[in-house]
């Protein structure tokens, strides 16, 4: 009886070494799967943020947290089993505000079409990806610049959690300060200093106990409203699934759907590659070339996984930069993905309670994500002028004009103009030329 108990479990041991070859990478069973966990709860506050996020443009709360957890399964899963890297994916931060608040709200976009305009930015990445354009597009955005977009995104991120959640308010055309000493904003502020706390110990998975602490202290303040009983009926994804629309695209015209498609494109890729290169190397994964083993396949997943996340409905899927932390565990192979991927499917059955979830709970992890998003500002040499003031404008735009977009656009153009009167127009890619006339012609059809 001993020995056919063994049997299975050595067995499954040899099918893991032999799928992932976890000797070769010099890890082992209990190290990916404790890695698999230490990823998964280190980014499962997405599922309660993005929907957050896309259900203010008439999306259905609890579908986009199934879609959610589905394109992060899908994507972690052809991941793992398409270049066994231990990397997670689910929509990304940043790019689900672009959806929202600025190819929505600011474009005038449905999130119908939104969905579309991404399934086509996915296309448009897999293109990318298995062509040789993929070396030419990655080294054309100057690495200032995409650290400057990073760390703009993050102010933004930070700004809608503060708006959200009534720390901060629109005063007319002003940003002022809200009524911090009750309500939702205080439970927001109570929420951020348990979460910085949390973060600031070391404690893993403290984004997703510090929603769950601020939701339970907010049940006295009456601010968490308890439902009389926890179902799954009415719980599903039609509302959302292969809910795009292709046929309305062109009603804002060409250019703003050019813009859309390309920023959601490029930030992709540049998250990606970004998340894949400098946490890869960071733990001395990557080979004398500096790259990473089979990374062009992570790349082909993460297209992949947008397309599938449009389907199902949910912006943009991305790889997670929250991947270091199981990858500090010891995880080194696709069978960590795998264990993030089942984690994601299983997390389909808390659909019901996420509506409990207040937005002043949710608020601290956006304010805190745009803090770790902040950093790459520190990459950027501000003593250099010529570097300085684009990704200063790309920086300063994105939550001064609220708008992704603008900071792009004017981090895009302002570095284009400046290289070419310095002489050094020969610096510049030819991609960069585009790019920056696209955003010119955009803003002057814009104010026609």
């Amino acid at each position: 009886m001993d020995a056919g108990q063994r049997a299975p479990k050595n067995g499954g041991v040899c099918f893991m070494e032999k799928m992932f070859k976890l000797k070769e990478h010099g890890t082992t069973v209990g190290k990916e799967v404790a890695g698999g966990f230490t990823t998964f709860f280190a980014m499962a506050y997405i599922i309660f943020v993005n929907p957050n996020f896309l259900s203010q443009t008439g999306m259905d709360f609890n579908a986009v947290m199934l879609a959610t957890c589905i394109s992060a399964a899908v994507g972690t899963a052809v991941t793992a089993l398409l270049a066994n890297v231990p990397f997670a994916q689910a929509p990304g931060m940043g790019l689900n505000a672009f959806f929202t608040f600025t190819v929505c709200f600011g474009m005038g976009y449905t999130w119908q079409q939104a969905l579309a305009i991404v399934f086509i930015s996915g296309l448009l990445f897999l293109a990318i990806t298995v062509s040789p354009l993929r070396k030419q597009v990655i080294d054309a955005i100057p690495a200032p610049l995409k650290n400057a977009i990073s760390a703009g995104i993050g102010l933004f991120i930070a700004l809608v959690g503060l708006l959200n959640a009534g720390i901060v308010v629109a005063d007319g055309n002003l940003l002022d300060l809200g009524n911090i000493t009750s309500g939702a904003p205080l439970l927001a502020l109570i929420g951020l200093l348990v979460t910085g706390i949390l973060m600031a110990c070391g404690v893993k998975a403290a984004m997703l106990i510090g929603i769950l602490v601020t939701t339970v202290i907010g049940i006295p303040m009456g601010l968490t409203t308890l439902p009389g009983e926890i179902t799954l009926s009415g719980v599903s994804l039609a509302p959302t699934f292969m809910q795009m629309d292709f046929g309305g695209l062109l009603s804002m015209g060409v250019l703003p759907l050019i813009t859309a498609i390309v920023t959601f494109t490029i930030c992709d890729m540049f998250d990606t590659v970004g998340t894949l290169i400098g946490t890869a190397g960071n733990a001395g994964m990557l080979n004398e070339k500096g790259e990473l083993p089979h990374g062009d396949r992570a790349l082909i997943a993460d297209a992949v996984a947008t397309c599938a996340g449009a389907c199902l409905g949910t912006s943009t899927v991305t790889t997670f930069v929250e991947s270091s932390t199981g990858i500090s565990e010891g995880a080194r192979t696709g069978f960590s993905s795998l264990v993030v991927s089942l984690c994601f499917l299983a997390s389909c059955v808390l659909a019901p309670v996420a509506g409990i979830i207040p937005g002043a709970a949710t608020a601290p992890a956006l304010i805190i994500v745009g803090i770790l998003m902040l950093k790459s500002a520190a990459r950027i040499d501000w003593s250099d002028f010529e570097i300085a003031m684009p990704c200063f404008l790309t920086i300063a735009m994105m939550p001064f004009a609220y708008s992704i977009t603008d900071g792009i656009g004017f981090g895009f153009i302002s570095w284009v103009v400046i290289k070419v009167f310095r002489g050094k127009f020969k610096e510049v890619p030819v991609l960069m030329y585009i790019l920056s006339l696209l955003f010119v012609l955009m803003y002057i059809l814009s104010n026609l």
